[in-house]
């Protein structure tokens, strides 16, 4: 055995033929496991030393591995600038995204604050910005709004009997829902951070992901029309609300307050025409353009001294009040209600935050733990509960803006936490008179990264037709049964795409590509031929319980073999053999009798010439009947080529089946004959069997064996065939020499068995693998 390289281009592989057993012989197969005992790894796990206590620390707290190796040459100014430019973009969309959230804006300055200083300590993404989101705010929202709808507080005026809502009990009422809802995300998040469970984000696969958040920006965008037209709406929840808003936009469009449809389009033409201008120049522009903090400035300046308010009755933010709040507990008793809405809202947000921090890891080459990110998002949904914060994650538009300033560490977050705490303080109450149209328009602008995402459909029509399903389906439910019942379905529908496609694999028949040892899909490559004799089967996916009885049929049916009917015709035939071979007998022992009866009646024992005749002619019978006995075991009437043994050195599973030629039925059932005396099974794409693929196996092995034809495996991984040994699999009917490590192997052995009377080898080495490439 030996590999001989001669040149870049090719190679020669001269090796015996390995099957399973002969393979652990040359691999020289452990036969104990390398990975310690469970009790072992679980006294590992409880024993205590400095290094692992200093690992844990730091592993839970990263902010105590970056910090002290912080370099202030390095990364204070694109820190400091980019932490600036964050903090500029988070007045704005804090103010705004807390009407999404159903909350006065202050608290959407709130939530730019709090969580973002405590993700510095416990996040490990360097570059994503976090704070208030679009379609997280919306998602709070639909909580707030059910649960203390407008309706449960309008009061009569006493003077002239008007319905007043009662907007402080409103906001109060909301307030404490959000924060609540907030700190059981929080302890939702943390807790699967803790149990190591990151991975449960890659069941939202990215077109679930994608058309998901595109369906919930389609929802902000609707919940927006009220304010971009000063209009009120009435509130809708459940199933089909959004189609109910819309119904009742237009109803109301005919009271449409002009001036703020006004602010609304000037506004969109200049964040629109300056963001593009920042796209375009944006090599050329030290930052871009702070265009959503100067349309607040003069949004602000205009509405106070135009008194747009009171004169025309545009909407305006309201009440800001100065300085931070004292932190509240939660609501408790609110759990029970919001329990899944927190989970989707948990699992949606960390989809985000994840997939945005590995997208930069990747981008500038360090790792993000998604364990540690779902602790740090944890701790940061917690924290901000208690401070009457929503829900927080991070946001693409202020992601890019962070990396694109020159943002570099965590430290960027500290900066614009300062820079909110200062408006907070001092100049938040500047923007009471703010236009709720403005805040509208800066919604609708930074949700160009989301739409966008309409581009994936042309994309996945060309690339896979079942993510666009996914895709499209997501969209749909997303805006028809609302955001979390919709996310429920969606996820279903996409376990479902992947549970189809499984039980729906691609089976083939391969070939051989001449002169090497590579098997391939006859029905794709020409120049591919069957092996004489031999049918090499392979699924495209593992076989489990869900496709074993389509893996049989597509066997059946790519092989032309119909086990059933050719086991139901040889018994048949033997039935029918030996219903004759009894008649034949029974006639010649009739005619035995007739010979005796007439030897007996004869005197002296003496024949007459014509009787002698006819006892040589019933001896003849008789003979001839005994012989046809002998014969019938081995006749070969069907389409199939049966059987006989033949003794074998070599101990190999099928060396004892040696096929005849076969001829069609006289009854043509199965129409030509196969000529078949080999099966293999390539299952190199299975990563585990359960019961029902060990007994669809076992069939196979059996159904296959009463019809002339040995069964081999191959390809099999080590865990495979561990689960194969552990389950009973090879016992004296299939021994473990039945599976083989390459397809050549099998194909090699089969030929060697086979192929010395049945065909004539051309290129075939019987001993060993002989291959050039």
């Amino acid at each position: 055995m030996g590999v001989q390289e001669p040149g870049s281009s090719e190679f020669y592989v001269d090796r015996n033929v390995l099957n399973e057993i002969s393979l652990d012989e040359v691999a020289r197969k452990r036969t104990f496991s390398i990975k310690p005992p469970l009790k072992e790894r679980v006294k590992d796990s409880l024993r205590c030393s400095v290094p692992k206590l200093k690992r844990s620390v730091l592993g839970f707290l990263p902010v105590l591995s970056w910090l002290p190796r912080y370099s202030l040459r390095d990364n204070a100014l694109g820190d400091l600038t980019s932490g600036i430019s964050v903090g500029i973009m988070h007045l704005p969309m804090g103010l705004a995204y807390s009407l999404l959230a159903g909350t006065p804006p202050v608290y959407g300055l709130y939530t730019s604050f709090y969580p973002v200083l405590v993700y510095i300590i416990f996040g490990t993404s360097k570059h994503i910005s976090m704070g208030t989101f679009a379609v997280t705010s919306l998602m709070v929202g639909t909580v707030t709004q059910t649960l203390a709808p407008n309706s449960n507080y309008m009061t009569l005026n006493g003077t002239n009997g008007t319905a007043v809502l009662d907007s402080t009990a409103l906001y109060n009422d909301r307030v404490q829902i959000a924060s609540s809802l907030t700190v059981l995300c929080g302890i939702f998040q943390f807790a699967m951070g803790l149990l190591q469970v990151g991975f449960i984000a890659t069941y939202l696969s990215d077109p679930l992901v994608r058309g998901y958040t595109t369906g919930a920006g389609i929802q902000v965008v609707l919940s927006q029309l009220s304010s971009t037209f000063g209009i009120s709406t009435s509130l809708y929840t459940g199933p089909l609300s959004q189609v109910y808003l819309l119904i009742d936009v237009c109803r109301h469009l005919p009271m449409t307050n002009i001036g703020a449809v006004v602010i609304t389009l000037v506004s969109l033409v200049v964040l629109i025409t300056v963001k593009e201008l920042n796209t375009c120049y944006a090599k050329k522009l030290p930052a871009p353009i702070p265009i959503e903090l100067i349309v607040i400035i003069v949004g602000t300046i205009i509405s106070y001294y135009a008194n747009l308010n009171g004169l025309y009755k545009v909407a305006v933010v309201g009440q800001i009040p100065r300085g931070l709040l004292a932190p509240r507990n939660p609501d408790i008793s609110l759990w029970g209600s919001v329990a899944g809405s927190a989970f989707a809202l948990a699992i949606v947000g960390y989809a985000i935050s994840i997939s945005l921090g590995k997208t930069f890891g990747l981008k500038h080459g360090y790792k993000v733990d998604s364990n540690q990110e779902l602790i740090a998002l944890g701790a940061c949904n917690l924290v901000g509960g208690f401070f009457q914060c929503h829900f927080v994650t991070p946001a693409l538009s202020r992601s890019l803006l962070q990396e694109t300033t020159g943002g570099k560490t965590q430290m960027v977050g500290l900066v614009s936490s300062v820079f909110m705490l200062i408006i907070i303080l001092e100049i938040g109450t500047l923007f009471q008179q703010l236009p709720k149209a403005v805040l509208a328009c800066i919604v609708y602008v930074n949700l160009k990264g989301i739409f966008v995402q309409f581009w994936d459909i042309p994309a996945l029509w060309k690339s896979n037709k079942v993510d666009l399903m996914v895709w499209l389906v997501t969209l749909v439910c997303t805006i028809l049964l609302n955001l979390d019942m919709g996310l429920a379905v969606a996820v279903a529908f996409s376990i479902i795409t992947v549970i189809v496609r499984s039980q729906l694999p691609n089976y083939y028949i391969l070939g051989r590509v001449p002169g090497t040892e590579i098997y391939l899909d006859i029905d794709a490559y020409e120049e591919v031929k069957e092996i004489p004799g031999v049918i090499i089967f392979r699924s495209s996916t593992t076989m489990y319980y869900t496709n074993a009885e389509l893996y049989l049929d597509a066997l059946q049916k790519k092989s032309g073999i119909d086990t059933g009917k050719l086991i139901t015709q040889k018994k048949k035939r033997e039935a029918e053999e030996k219903r004759q071979a009894k008649t034949e007998e029974n006639k010649a022992k009739k005619e035995a009798k007739k010979l005796k009866r007439l030897n007996g009646h004869l005197p002296n024992g003496t024949v007459h010439p014509e009787d002698d005749i006819d006892l040589q002619k019933a001896s003849q019978d008789l003979k001839g009947n005994q012989l046809s006995i002998i014969l019938t075991d081995r006749a070969n009437n069907g389409q199939v080529n049966w059987a006989f043994e033949k003794s074998s050195e070599a101990g190999f599973p099928g060396d004892d089946l040696k096929t005849q030629k076969s001829s069609t039925n006289g009854d043509g059932e199965m129409g030509s004959s196969h000529n078949k005396h080999t099966l293999i099974l390539d299952l190199s794409t299975a990563s585990f069997v359960d019961t029902v693929t060990l007994k669809t196996l076992r069939n196979i092995f059996k159904d296959f064996k009463e019809i002339g034809i040995a069964t081999y495996l191959t390809g099999c991984q080590v865990c495979v065939v561990e689960q194969l040994s552990i389950a009973g699999f090879f016992c004296e009917s299939i021994p473990k020499s039945c599976l083989f490590a390459t397809v050549h192997d099998a194909v090699l052995h089969s030929l060697r068995v086979h192929g010395d009377k049945d065909i004539i080898l051309y290129d075939y080495a019987l001993d060993t693998v002989n291959t050039k490439m």
